[in-house]
């Protein structure tokens, strides 16, 4: 679900975005997006942070000389990558650990088997995202009906302006009015979920 408030950003809906003037300053425009996605992927906030942090080290290393112009697509491609590895390295653990299990000591006791970390979400992730879908559908409740048509169909069920002017009877010119409403109306009720 938080994925779904991360949506709400100003940023993820507009895909034209200001080159920054330096590298410090494209890395603190991208952090947070960059870290949604790799706690979305790899479902774990300490290798998320671990990810984040790799990519943008390699990204000053390797190609800070580079135009500013490039810093992008460099920098996405590099945390693609190093989420994979990490995806990589998990699942090769768990197949080695399942093939040596446990094993024996010198004396012939049985020793404990290792097993990977539960990848699941935690109690508190848990109770973090019920929290934040109870907020998001009482804001979405909220939103008057014509608002709350168009943001469900565009962000919810993924529909194009024209598709979405369609099927609510309207112009595309009134989609993208009612939808911008509702995207300043929800980012002002769910601040505190940013």
């Amino acid at each position: 679900m938080n994925s779904a408030v991360g949506m709400l950003d100003a940023d993820l809906l507009s895909d034209t975005r200001e080159t920054p003037a330096t590298l410090d300053a494209f890395l603190a425009q991208v952090e947070r997006r960059a870290f949604r996605m790799a706690e979305l992927q790899l479902r774990q906030r300490e290798d998320a942070m671990d990810a984040v942090q790799d990519a943008m080290l390699r990204l000053v290393k390797h190609y800070r000389t580079r135009p500013a112009t490039e810093w992008a697509p460099l920098f996405w491609g590099i945390l693609r990558r190093r989420i994979v590895d990490l995806q990589r390295r998990r699942k090769v653990r768990s197949i080695v650990v399942g093939w040596l299990g446990g094993g024996r000591d010198d004396d012939g006791d049985e020793l404990p088997a290792w097993e990977p970390a539960d990848q699941g979400p935690g109690p508190l992730d848990l109770l973090h995202d019920a929290q934040s879908y109870a907020d998001m559908t009482a804001a979405v409740r909220q939103l008057p009906q014509r608002q709350r048509e168009a943001f469900m169909l565009r962000m919810l069920e993924g529909l194009d302006v024209a598709e979405t002017a369609l099927a609510m009877g309207c112009s595309e010119g009134s989609v993208k009015t009612h939808l911008s409403r509702a995207m300043h109306h929800l980012r002002d009720q769910l601040e505190d979920w940013r």
